[in-house]
């Protein structure tokens, strides 16, 4: 065995495990730290990629399945953590190495417990997003960037965004997403055509389309023509129903394939829209939604004026280090 050969075998082991050939096809992230916590992280290590590295030239990726309660389920977020914004190709190119329907990139302010927070799908820079929102506040508390009782402010295109810790979930204070008003005819003809099935409403928020259907199950069943629902000029489609399982106010999906999102598996901003107009059909204050992709997740929401408490957990499952700083 050659030198390099060596430094490359005591970097680490897979040891009996069966990983697939092409785990990560690139070197952008080196190493693999589970969120179960283990002996050693594993080291994916080729030759090219075992000399040693500054620690400046690393910059630590969280991913976080956020509105979730165990791990793959709810939706996948990663977290960037910064001392300053880089460049938005940058941290366009960033969000669309990673792949998922989130980026967040959190910088700190001169505030106590304040961070600057923006967020990337694979494609463009979004407005809101609530669960990349959950999936960043739960790191910062985890990393101990701040304390456990803190609340924390982020200051977004949104304005400001306040989350704080209620027992071992996170609460999300957001503006609310009234209806504005229904949609015209032909608009709500061509969500017919690309969901299949006809809606008893369609109307229309400040970033999204609201369809309410009438029966759970054909919710569930849905298999959207996302090249139709494409051609519709809106952020997504939230297409939601009344639930009929117990502890459940509402079910929901939510369709996005304009920013290269054909289904989103939770989204929190989309219940900023759900969570006032459940409240006012059923008459209460605080609902539970559950979105019913394939991966799930239940959102709590407490519905106060023009804000809407948004209550979930999440959970880390990954942390490694990109190589290729800006």
């Amino acid at each position: 065995m050659d030198e390099q050969a060596r430094r490359c075998h005591s970097a680490g082991s897979l040891g009996q495990m069966a990983m697939p050939a092409n785990l990560f096809a690139g070197p952008a992230v080196q190493t693999l730290y589970l969120a179960t916590p283990v002996a050693t992280p594993f080291h994916f290590c080729k030759t090219t990629m075992c000399e040693s590295q500054s620690e400046q030239s690393r910059i630590s990726l969280w991913q976080v399945d956020a509105f979730a309660d165990r791990p793959f389920t709810g939706n996948p977020a990663a977290i960037c953590l910064l001392d300053r914004f880089p460049h938005d190709r940058w941290m366009q190119d960033l969000a669309a190495e990673m792949n998922l329907s989130e980026t967040a990139f959190v910088v700190p302010t001169d505030q106590a417990n304040g961070f600057q927070l923006r967020w990337f799908t694979p494609l463009v820079e979004v407005d809101l997003c609530g669960h990349a929102t959950l999936a960043a506040a739960h790191t910062l508390y985890e990393q101990n960037r701040v304390e456990p009782s803190a609340v924390i402010r982020f200051q977004t295109r949104s304005g400001e965004l306040i989350c704080q810790r209620v027992g071992e979930q996170i609460m999300l204070d957001f503006p609310t997403a009234p209806i504005l008003d229904r949609q015209e005819p032909e608009t709500a003809e061509a969500i017919a055509r690309a969901l299949g099935t006809t809606p008893t409403l369609v109307a229309r928020t400040e970033a999204d389309l609201l369809v309410v259907l009438d029966d759970p199950a054909v919710l569930r069943n849905l298999k959207p023509d996302f090249g139709r629902l494409a051609k519709i000029k809106t952020r997504g489609i939230a297409v939601t129903a009344r639930s009929d399982q117990t502890g459940i106010d509402f079910i929901s999906r939510f369709f996005a394939p304009r920013f290269g999102i054909n289904e989103d598996p939770v989204t929190g901003s989309a219940h900023c829209a759900l969570a006032p107009y459940w409240c006012g059909q059923l008459g209460v204050d605080e609902v539970v939604g559950f979105q019913a992709s394939r991966r799930g997740g239940r959102v709590r929401c407490r519905c106060a004026g023009d804000r809407v408490e948004l209550i979930g957990q999440a959970i880390t499952v990954m942390h490694g280090n990109f190589h290729f700083p800006p």
